[in-house]
C-alpha cells in the first residue's frame, strides 16, 4: 500500500477514518489489565473557585475531557491533609486537604467519574507520616508514650556510625536516615526526609491502623483502588522478604473488603527487585520501560526497548501469570518527557506511539498530552495545566508561577483540539486505536526472527483472533525493510513511509501499525 507524504496526525486520522468505513471496531474498556490511567496533580489541574489552587470540583468539571482523551481511570496524587504542597507527608489519613475541597466534594467527583465509567485510584502513603501527624507529635513527647512504638527509634550513640551512611537511590537523594527531634538522646528513622518519619510495621497496632485506613477509603468513600507509594520501603531495604510478606497481607485484607480492588505499587528498581512484589501488588510500575524508552529514542537503538520489554514480561510471567505491567513514559518525579527528548516533536510523538502500542496498562501524566515542559525541582514538573490562552483560561491554577509550561512554550489545549497535527490529537488517536484493537490492548508481545537495520524497532501483538505488526524507525535517516507476509492494511501511520510490494521505506521517526488481513 503506497501513501503520499502526509503529516503524521493527518495520516493517522485518515487511516482510522478509512478503517471505520469498512467496519467500525468496538471500543472497549480494558482497565485494569490494559486500560489507560491518567495521573492528576489536583493542585495544578483546574481551579473552580478562583483561589489559584486546583480542586475536586475543578476535576469534576473536566471529567468529560478525561473521557474524551480516552482514559479509563484517574490516579490522584496525594489528596489528604499535609503541610507541604506535594502532600506526600500526611497529617490525617481519613480526611482530604481543605485546599482541594471537602470529602463531600470528593464523593461527588467519584460519583460523576463512575457515571462515565472512569475508575478512581488514590495515592496511599503509608511508609511514613508527616512529622506533624498527631501520632508522631505524641510519639516524640516521651519514651513511654503509647504512640512511641508507632515509629522507629534509636539512641544516638547506637547509630553514630549510620547517621550519614545512606547511599543515594533512584527514589531518594536524601543521605541521612536518622533524625534528631530535638528532645533527649533518641533519633527517629526517616528514609526520605526528617519531615517524613517512617512508621514501624513490626508493631501490629500500626498494621491495624493502616488496614482500617484502607477500609475507610474503600467502604465509606468508595474509591476503586490505591497507588502504594514507596512500596519497597515499608521495612528497611535489608528486609525485602518482610516487605513482600506485608504486601501479601495488605492485599488479602483489602480484597476481603473489596474483592476487585486495584493495587499498583511503586517499587523504583530493576525487574529482579520488582518481581517478588507481584504476589502482593498485582500491578507494579515499570520504571525499566521509562528509562529504556528514553535510551532508545535518544540513541536510535531500535530493538533495545522491544527486547527489554519482552525480557521483563517473561520474567514476571515466571513469578505469576496474573500481573499488570503499569508502563509509563513519565510521571511526577521525572523531567517532562518532551524535555528528556530534547524538545524534538518527532521523537516525542514517536515515543508515545511506542508506549501506546506496547503491552501493559499505560499511565499518562497530566499535561503530557499537550506537550507540557518541566525540569527539576519537582514543583516545575507539576506546573498548572494550560486549558486555554491565558486571557481566557479562567480555570488555570496559579499557586506557582510556571517556569517551563507557559503560553510562549506550550500550545494550550483549546488550540490543540482544533489542530489535527497537535499532540493532543495524536494521543487521542492512539488511545482510540488501542481501545478498539484487542491485540494492541491485551495481545502477547512477540519479536520478529529477522534482523532489521539498527534504527528499526519491530514487534508483533497477537490475540487468538487478531494479529498486528508494529514498526518504528527511531533514527533520523530513512531505512528500507521487508514487511512480514500478510501485513498490508495500515491502521496507524506516523511520518512518511512508502510500501512497494512488501518493501517499506520508512523515514526518520516514522511508524506504521499493520493489521493482518
Amino acid at each position: 500500500m503506497n501513501f503520499p507524504k502526509l503529516t503524521a496526525s493527518i495520516l493517522a486520522i485518515s487511516l482510522l477514518s478509512s478503517c471505520a468505513k469498512k467496519e467500525t471496531p468496538e471500543v472497549k474498556n480494558y482497565w485494569p489489565q490494559a486500560g489507560v490511567t491518567y495521573e492528576i496533580f489536583v493542585q495544578s489541574f483546574y481551579d473552580s473557585n478562583g483561589d489559584g489552587i486546583g480542586d475536586f470540583n475543578g476535576v469534576t468539571q473536566k471529567l468529560d475531557y478525561v473521557k474524551e482523551l480516552g482514559a479509563n481511570a484517574i490516579w490522584f496524587m496525594p489528596i489528604m491533609p499535609s503541610p507541604t504542597y506535594h502532600k506526600y507527608d500526611v497529617t490525617d489519613y481519613k480526611a482530604v486537604h481543605p485546599d482541594y475541597g471537602t470529602l463531600e466534594d470528593f464523593k461527588k467527583l467519584l460519583e460523576e467519574a463512575h457515571k462515565r465509567d472512569i475508575k478512581i485510584v488514590i495515592d496511599m502513603i503509608i511508609n511514613h507520616t508527616s512529622n506533624q501527624h498527631p501520632w508522631f507529635l505524641e510519639a516524640k513527647s516521651s519514651r513511654d508514650n503509647p504512640y512511641r512504638d508507632y515509629y522507629v527509634w534509636a539512641q544516638k550513640d547506637t547509630i553514630a556510625d549510620f547517621l550519614n551512611k545512606k547511599v543515594i537511590t533512584l527514589d531518594s537523594d536524601n543521605i541521612q536516615q536518622w533524625h534528631d527531634p530535638g528532645i533527649g538522646e533518641d533519633f527517629y528513622y526517616g528514609f526520605f526526609w526528617g519531615g517524613m518519619p517512617d512508621l514501624n510495621f513490626d508493631n501490629p497496632k500500626v498494621r491495624e491502623e493502616i488496614f482500617e485506613i484502607g477500609r475507610f477509603w474503600l467502604e465509606e468513600v468508595g474509591v476503586d483502588g490505591f497507588r502504594l507509594d514507596a512500596a519497597k520501603h515499608i521495612f528497611p531495604d535489608d528486609r525485602p522478604l518482610d516487605n513482600h510478606e506485608f504486601w501479601k497481607e495488605f492485599r488479602a485484607k483489602m480484597e476481603a473488603i473489596k474483592p476487585d480492588i486495584y493495587l499498583v505499587g511503586e517499587v523504583y528498581d530493576k525487574k529482579e527487585v520488582v518481581a517478588p512484589y507481584l504476589p502482593g501488588l498485582p500491578a507494579l510500575f515499570n520504571f525499566d520501560f521509562h528509562y529504556t524508552l528514553l535510551e532508545t529514542m535518544n540513541t536510535g537503538e531500535g530493538m533495545l526497548l522491544a527486547k527489554k520489554q519482552k525480557e521483563i514480561l517473561d520474567f514476571y510471567q515466571g513469578i505469576t501469570p496474573n500481573f499488570i505491567d503499569a508502563t509509563i513514559s513519565s510521571n511526577h518525579d521525572q523531567p517532562r518527557l518532551l524535555n528528556e527528548l530534547g524538545s524534538d516533536p518527532e521523537k516525542y510523538k514517536q515515543a508515545i506511539s511506542v508506549l501506546l502500542t506496547m503491552p501493559g496498562a499505560p499511565y499518562l501524566y497530566y499535561g503530557e498530552e499537550i506537550g507540557m515542559l518541566g525540569l527539576k525541582p519537582d514543583e516545575n514538573i507539576r506546573e498548572p495545566f494550560l486549558w486555554d490562552v491565558k486571557e481566557k483560561d479562567t480555570g488555570r491554577a496559579s499557586w506557582i508561577e510556571s517556569k517551563y509550561s507557559t503560553d510562549e512554550t506550550v500550545t494550550p489545549l483549546a488550540l490543540q483540539k482544533a489542530d489535527p497535527k497537535s499532540y493532543f490529537n495524536h494521543y487521542k488517536t492512539l488511545i482510540a486505536l488501542r481501545n478498539s484493537h484487542p491485540a494492541l490492548a491485551v495481545g502477547k508481545l512477540e519479536l520478529p526472527d529477522q534482523e532489521y537495520p539498527k534504527s528499526i524497532m519491530a514487534y508483533f501483538r497477537k490475540t487468538a483472533g487478531q494479529e498486528i505488526f508494529i514498526v518504528h524507525n527511531v533514527g533520523k535517516e530513512e531505512v528500507e525493510l521487508e514487511l512480514p507476509v500478510g501485513f498490508e492494511e495500515v491502521i496507524f501511520g506516523l511520518g512518511d513511509g512508502v510500501n512497494t510490494n512488501g518493501k517499506l521505506k520508512l523515514s526518520g521517526n516514522s511508524s506504521r501499525v499493520y493489521l493482518k488481513e
